[in-house]
């Protein structure tokens, strides 16, 4: 067998047979973002501002656990794990005081996704800054150091924090999101990335905020990385390398006019504050401040509202708060208690004016004109390049997943030494904002986003897509525009969609009620035709949440995204048993013919590639869970290539007619023991004679149900082909979307009781 270690060559991931590798991936999990002791979820106040003394251990899942997950993840068909941790996880008690239990339990964890042969990319998560700025990520300490209270941020809409809302379970969709363009993370960001520029007052421990926050950021990402390093058995074969950080965010920098809410700021929703009125309200003073509602064509004003925090600041109270806390020391020029805009004369606290409404719109230093794609190829690359440096001086060959933020245009650095890095990764995000807005699929029409953004029409009425293949086509389009923006800005390197989901309680959860997932069917199958066609070389959908329920989802701000809910009914049992082998039966099948079944295949040559030996009756049990928690699965359960004997040229799966098409080139005669191979799930591929047909350019083929890893079995083509291009196509049996259903004798029969009714007559193609 090939070794299991991957190479980047170009744009395309290789194994240790130069096969082509496609990395169909899954995040873990959800709830990660979450304290598990005591398990403090979003919409719970209790505990909530005791950051400094949660842990982290037991996210994504108890280790006792582990195993059904992985199993049930790794017979789903997913090689590849983005695993999700955060900052709070590894430093929450203080600055340089890492949770070694944490990273202890990490280790194990990754451990046995090692058992099941998954691929894994550790991503340093953060939404909106922090669980205390309405998001997860970094530390409650870090609030402290930049000089904001977060138990005084809801009272001045500073941030909406679920867990602080009157109500938490009337907490409005997506609102959470908004957080990036209210005061506290907005502020937070600049002084992340850009505060020596902005902000050179605020110095800590001798130390500009921006240099103090990402030494430790970077530093409990590095400690993680080393301990990693140090386990001895994770690099390589399963740990593949780290991401930057999760959807970075460019703060206030390039704000063009402080008294306006920016043109390019598309997501508004609740109110909706300008940078000043941010400012005004976060320093205790009452603003009327418009209110935006989201609808079916995009943002709309709905009214306005009062926002009085009746004098209370968001900013540290002096008499209140003391900085040996933590035992920093801050500097005497920034003084707690005042914005720290109004310090760096932004505005004026005393008059309430705003002095400087470009204050982020140019370079303080050089008068530069700032914008978004100014940010990313200097402050954002600047961290980029202290992420690397302290992640390869761990270990020198890991991959590295440059992730700028979402829709912007990647950094420019075609020709750099950063992006002549032969083990460098574009990741990247998509979501179809409607659906995830509203919760609804819209199967009439949907919206170009990417062209809108990149001033592609003259007006946003011609970005309309009018009809579901159309709308399938657009997200495809909008998938192979941001793949090529990769190539042209950063060269030729793979590209990764890291996070692209659906939301599963559409329409008011209806699916809950009547067990019709056929919306969030369509929705995901969407975005998965989307993936394949776009020619990018994988994907990690979000999410996996073992903790998701039906009422509170993922558990985290309303999201309720992930594949699995133990809450929801199982599909049928796998069609075919856990076999060492079940081939092409039916002669009714154009493939089939007497002169493909007439010798058995030997290691020797390509005309005998297995022996009799090879192929035995036995079935192992299948694991209890295995049929549990399934949602829509029809949709991204689903065939891919997952390794390519030469160049893959296209792949595809068409879910309503359950046929799975492949084209590749190969440039020379493949080894026999390195054959093509396609992941068949058996649902939509069940091995009862003619539900599955297969049609091949030419070569031979087996279908056989493998159990190397972590005895998950799961069902793959093996094909082995001549040189020049090839194609396959595996039809299945074709299922009623968004349902569970049964064919008749699937579970009764399975690949045993086929094998004897066909007298032991196993046949390789």
């Amino acid at each position: 067998m090939p070794s299991h270690r991957l190479r980047i060559d170009g744009a395309t991931f290789r194994d240790s047979a130069n096969r082509q590798v496609t990395l169909h991936g899954i995040n873990i999990a959800g709830d990660s973002k979450l304290p598990a002791t005591p398990d403090i979820p979003s919409h719970t106040r209790e505990h909530f501002f005791e950051g400094d003394y949660v842990s982290f251990v037991n996210r994504p899942f108890a280790l006792s656990e582990a195993r059904t997950h992985f199993s049930r993840l790794r017979r789903w068909g997913f090689n590849t794990i983005r695993y999700i941790f955060t900052w709070e996880a590894l430093e929450h008690a203080g600055p340089g005081k890492y949770d070694e239990d944490f990273i202890k339990h990490t280790i194990d964890t990754l451990r046995v996704a090692q058992e099941y042969g998954f691929y894994v990319f550790m991503d340093p998560h953060q939404d909106v800054w922090s669980r205390f700025t309405g998001g997860s990520g970094a530390p409650m300490w870090t609030i402290y150091a930049c000089g904001l209270d977060p138990k005084k941020l809801m009272d001045t809409e500073a941030s909406l924090v679920q867990n602080t809302w009157p109500d938490p379970a009337q907490y409005p969709k997506m609102v959470w999101a908004t957080n990036y363009t209210r005061l506290a993370v907005q502020t937070i960001f600049t002084l992340f990335f850009s505060g020596k520029e902005f902000a050179p007052k605020c110095v800590i421990d001798g130390k500009n905020i921006q240099d103090y926050l990402q030494e430790h950021f970077v530093g409990a990402c590095k400690h993680l990385a080393t301990r990693i390093h140090e386990a001895g058995d994770l690099e390589g074969e399963t740990v593949i390398g780290y991401e930057t950080v999760n959807e970075p965010n460019k703060g206030y920098y390039g704000h063009p006019d402080l008294s306006k809410i920016p043109k390019d700021q598309k997501l508004r929703k609740a109110t909706t504050p300008t940078g000043f009125q941010a400012m005004l309200t976060g320093s205790g003073r009452a603003v009327e401040i418009e209110t935006w509602e989201f609808g079916g064509l995009g943002p709309y004003k709905s009214g306005t509202q009062l926002v009085d925090p009746k004098g209370t600041s968001a900013w540290l109270d002096p008499d209140e708060w003391d900085d040996s806390t933590y035992g920093w020391k801050r500097s005497p020029d920034w003084k707690l208690g005042e914005c720290v805009w109004a310090q760096h004369g932004v505005w004026d606290p005393n008059t309430n004016e705003l002095l400087r409404p470009q204050y982020f719109a140019k370079h303080p230093s050089t008068g530069e004109t700032l914008d978004q794609d100014v940010w990313t190829n200097t402050d954002f690359m600047d961290y980029y390049k202290h992420h690397t440096s302290a992640m390869r001086s761990v270990w020198s060959d890991c991959f590295l997943l440059i992730q700028p933020s979402p829709f912007e245009i990647p950094p420019e650095i075609k020709g750099t030494p950063e992006g002549d890095d032969a083990n460098t990764i574009f990741a990247s995000h998509f979501y179809d904002g409607i659906t995830l807005i509203t919760k609804k699929w819209n199967r009439y029409w949907n919206v170009d986003v990417l062209g809108v953004l990149r001033g592609r029409y003259s007006s946003p009425a011609f970005a309309i897509r009018l009809g579901e293949t159309a709308i399938r086509k657009c997200f495809r389009d909008q998938l192979s525009s941001i793949r090529q923006e990769g190539i042209d800005n950063m060269g030729v390197h793979p590209c990764l969609f890291t996070e692209i989901g659906i939301p599963y309680d559409m329409d008011n959860q209806h699916a809950y009620k009547t067990g019709d997932y056929s919306s969030q069917s369509a929705a995901i199958d969407a975005n998965f035709f989307a993936i394949e066609g776009s020619q990018v070389q994988g994907l990690t959908w979000w999410v996996y949440t073992a903790s998701n329920s039906h009422y509170w989802g993922d558990q985290w701000n309303g999201e309720d995204l992930s594949i699995y809910s133990s809450e929801d009914r199982p599909l049928p049992s796998p069609v075919t048993a856990a076999s060492q082998s079940t081939l092409s039966l039916d002669p009714a099948s154009p493939s089939y013919s007497a002169s493909h079944t007439s010798d058995p295949i030997t290691p020797g040559s390509l005309n005998k590639t297995l022996t009799t030996d090879s192929m035995t009756p036995s079935a192992t049990s299948n694991p209890p869970d295995a049929p549990q928690g399934f949602r829509a699965a029809e949709a991204y359960t689903r065939p891919y290539p997952v390794a390519v004997a030469g160049t893959l040229t296209s792949y595809g799966f068409d879910l309503k007619t359950c046929t799975f098409t492949l084209a590749l080139s190969a440039s020379r005669p493949i080894d026999a023991n390195s054959p093509t191979e396609v992941f068949l799930p058996s649902f939509h591929f069940p091995s009862t004679p003619g539900a599955t047909h297969v049609q091949a350019s030419g070569g031979k083929w087996e279908i056989r149900v493998v159990d190397g890893e972590g005895a998950a079995p799961r069902q793959v083509l093996r094909w082995w082909h001549a040189q020049g291009e090839q194609k396959l196509e595996v039809k299945g049996v074709a299922r009623k979307r968004g349902v569970v259903e049964r064919t008749e004798g699937e579970e009764d029969e399975g690949w045993l009781g086929a094998y004897w009714r066909f007298g032991k007559g196993c046949s390789v193609m």
